[in-house]
């Protein structure tokens, strides 16, 4: 089977042949179609989340079919359709995982981090951690819901019933958020790097009420911000745009440094939080709620051998909705040894 295969941080991915996995007792070996290009990538990538298992097949954004099941793993039939998102396997017996929050398990273990991911033909993943993909989605168009959707999603409930909303940085995650929060009938500002009109422009196309750059006040004040580019310095901005009691909730798994701020953009109990990864309930619920708001990703479609180009466009900030890699939807024969 192809990979594109990180060896080294800062070094652009290698495509090689590698061996088709085996899937392990509790695992399935899934025909992989189509695997979103994260933000989250581009840090591993980049190596600024450090220590990821080398050599590592990155990507966290799956959708394909079973081909095989470990012995564990059988209530999932060759042929069904699934996702597979970052949170890739928890402990299942830590206080977090005991109290519904696995997503922030000590033990746990990522997809496209410490678990080879889907920039493959062939990927294996953990029954348990996999979802449904709603029927009507196309491969490509279901892969950025596996991680902008869910993330976006889970700040999107941190904000609680916040009407007035911000969305700094305008990339794959808010771009389905904002159809969300629009079918929930919340009124959405979005903000992005200074200058992209262009980024404004498909803001405004799908329903925010303003948009401009990210270094302005917004014409009225937010009930919350929701934050996705991995910026410090938006975080005293989005203070400074939220009302009394507002919260600023930070989406991104890396983030450059906060800088300073004075006590009072602080105070009047405004609060700042972040997001860590996912639950399984997030993602039950937000491919639920997907195909009834219903959310249409914008996709940017690239072979699997143009992974290097397609995280440069992410990294350069060319990519309107969400980059996605396509291997194609045949499932090739696995007969005659362990290679496709």
């Amino acid at each position: 089977m192809r990979a594109m295969v990180l060896h080294s941080p800062g070094q652009p991915l290698r495509l090689e042949e590698r061996p088709v996995p085996e899937p392990g007792p509790e695992q399935l070996l899934l025909k992989v179609h189509a695997c979103a290009v994260c933000r989250t990538d581009l840090h591993v990538a980049d190596g600024e989340l450090t220590r990821p298992k080398l050599p590592l097949v990155l990507g966290h954004e799956i959708v394909g079919t079973v081909v095989k099941a470990g012995e564990r793993a059988r209530i999932l039939m060759p042929g069904t359709r699934v996702g597979v998102p970052w949170l890739g396997w928890s402990d299942g017996t830590c206080r977090y995982c005991l109290t519904g929050r696995e997503n922030l398990c000590d033990n746990a273990r990522f997809t496209g981090y410490q678990l080879d991911g889907g920039y493959a033909d062939y990927t294996v993943a953990d029954h348990r951690f996999c979802f449904p993909i709603p029927a009507g989605y196309e491969p490509s168009q279901a892969a950025p819901l596996l991680c902008a959707g869910l993330i976006g999603y889970r700040c999107l409930r941190m904000a609680g019933d916040a009407e007035r909303l911000g969305l700094y940085g305008f990339g794959a995650a808010a771009h389905v958020l904002i159809q969300v929060a629009r079918y929930q009938g919340r009124r959405v500002y979005a903000f992005t790097r200074p200058g992209d009109v262009a980024a404004q422009d498909f803001a405004l196309r799908l329903g925010a009420e303003w948009a401009g750059d990210s270094d302005v006040l917004p014409p009225e004040p937010l009930d919350a911000a929701l934050l996705f580019a991995p910026v410090g310095s938006l975080v005293p901005a989005a203070l400074a745009a939220v009302v009394k009691g507002g919260t600023v909730v930070c989406g991104g798994i890396h983030m450059s440094d906060i800088p300073a701020f004075p006590y009072s953009l602080l105070w009047g109990e405004r609060s700042v939080r972040s997001v860590a990864n996912l639950t399984r309930q997030d993602g039950l619920d937000f491919l639920a709620l997907a195909p009834r708001v219903p959310v249409h990703t914008q996709v940017q479609a690239f072979p699997l051998e143009a992974a290097n180009e397609a995280l440069a466009a992410l990294r350069e900030g060319r990519v309107r909705g969400a980059a996605v890699l396509e291997t194609g939807t045949a499932a090739p024969a696995l007969g005659g040894g362990s290679r496709a």
